[in-house]
């Protein structure tokens, strides 16, 4: 994986519109596009509930993903939000951090947070941070 991803403006605007609507529980959702460029947003629901974990429940994890396929395009993220801390990979991110090849978003609806979206790449229980490249 590179050192930088790629994403369209609107999907971090998305992801964060998404984020500052429910900024007590963590959100979270799928990443796709083509080429390189993040370029769509799938939100999920997560079956947790939580303000410090999150879960995409299976059926409707596949669900997007048939969707994604659907459209031509390829997973390149996965984002959740962290509405208490820092946001970046907590422990429990990184032992669940199954898609090796995509980039990891951790987003903060927090007011002093100094960069509200961050990207990771997590490969073998270690984690990257990623620049983020608008397009």
């Amino acid at each position: 994986m590179a050192d930088v991803v790629r994403a369209d403006k609107d999907v971090l605007t998305q992801m964060m519109d998404r984020v500052l609507q429910e900024p007590r529980l963590e959100c979270c959702g799928l990443l796709a596009g083509r080429d390189g460029v993040i370029t769509r947003v799938f939100a999920a629901t997560n079956a947790k509930a939580s303000a410090t974990e999150y879960e995409i429940a299976p059926k409707e994890l596949f669900q997007s993903i048939r969707e994604i396929r659907g459209a031509g395009l390829e997973l390149m993220g996965i984002y959740h939000s962290h509405p208490v801390g820092d946001n970046k990979p907590s422990a429990r991110d990184i032992s669940q951090a199954y898609y090796p090849d995509v980039a990891y978003f951790v987003l903060s609806p927090g007011k002093d947070a100094a960069t509200p979206i961050r990207a990771f790449s997590i490969r073998d229980g270690k984690t990257a941070e990623l620049g983020i490249q608008i397009e």
